[in-house]
């Protein structure tokens, strides 16, 4: 079999990828939690990007467009089906998704200390900015 399956996430799937990115995902955020991506799913449904492998969770993207800029998040491999292929397959899913929605470029955030995904990305085609800096504020405590 080992066919991959690329879909978006549905509601249902919200536990199992919280518990992916524990394992796949390098840090964390202050939205990886159920109300944050419930809430991801339920404003954009088709966002968060799935890929499958005989029924189980190999990969994910979130793919947002806030009708100005595409943004690439938790792009994530499981450990176990790294080198693949399937990093790939989710990008070009999101930047399908993208084109399609008129997007003309992307951004990735990327850990400055993750080695790994910066040869994963650069391989993809992306370069990183330089003269940019995130800067960020919680909004809750």
């Amino acid at each position: 079999m080992n066919e991959l399956r690329i879909r978006a996430a549905t509601p249902e799937d919200l536990d199992t990828v919280l518990a992916f990115w524990k394992v796949a995902a390098e840090g964390t955020s202050i939205s990886d939690d159920r109300g944050g991506v419930e809430w991801l799913v339920a404003r954009d449904p088709e966002a968060l990007i799935l890929a499958e492998r005989d029924g189980e969770l190999a990969g994910t993207v979130i793919a947002g467009f806030d009708g100005w800029r595409c943004h690439l998040y938790r792009l994530a491999v499981h450990p176990d089906h790294r080198r693949q292929g399937i990093g790939s397959a989710l990008l070009a899913a999101a930047e399908e998704r993208f084109v399609r929605l008129g997007g003309r470029r992307a951004d990735a955030m990327v850990l400055t200390r993750n080695e790994t995904a910066h040869h994963a990305w650069s391989a993809a085609g992306y370069a990183p900015e330089e003269q940019w800096r995130r800067w960020v504020k919680p909004l809750t405590d």
